[in-house]
């Protein structure tokens, strides 16, 4: 499994970021804030439609780079609550921030050693229209990753 996750993550720094339309862009925003209002769920929304929720930023003595290379792990779900993978802590994957998934990026940044984050991503920051063999085409998804060491 640990194997498929890096598979797919390799995949999708390759076919994440395809163009969308504005009209494609609000209609994903306006699910997604429906989202959180159907769950009373309160997140911060960045410019280009990256919603966060700190859960612990963590405690190293800086914030996350782009060019760090970061050990992590992480549950990834749909917005109607289906998980479509979990990299557990005990067996957790290393990147380059800059070889993740733009949501991934941008969310990572914003944490130190140790910190906790609750994204969701809409399509252009994440898989884009590209379907893989757990996320379809324009997907949505929210993540819940947890940093545990930063070089």
């Amino acid at each position: 499994m640990k194997i498929f996750g890096y598979f797919l993550l390799l995949l999708l720094i390759f076919t994440s970021c395809s163009s969308y339309s504005e009209h494609e862009k609000e209609a994903f925003d306006t699910k997604i804030q429906l989202h959180l209002d159907t769950l009373n769920i309160s997140m911060q929304r960045m410019e280009h439609g990256l919603y966060y929720r700190i859960l612990d930023e963590g405690n190293g003595g800086r914030k996350i780079r782009f060019n760090d290379r970061v050990t992590f792990s992480y549950r990834g779900s749909f917005l109607n609550g289906n998980v479509f993978q979990t990299i557990h802590p005990q067996d957790p994957i290393t990147f380059h921030v800059r070889e993740l998934i733009a949501g991934w990026q941008d969310g990572l940044m914003l944490l130190k050693e140790g910190g906790e984050i609750e994204l969701i991503i809409p399509p252009h920051l994440a898989y884009g229209k590209k379907k893989t063999e757990l996320i379809p085409a324009n997907s949505i998804v929210k993540y819940q990753l947890k940093v545990h060491d930063v070089k």
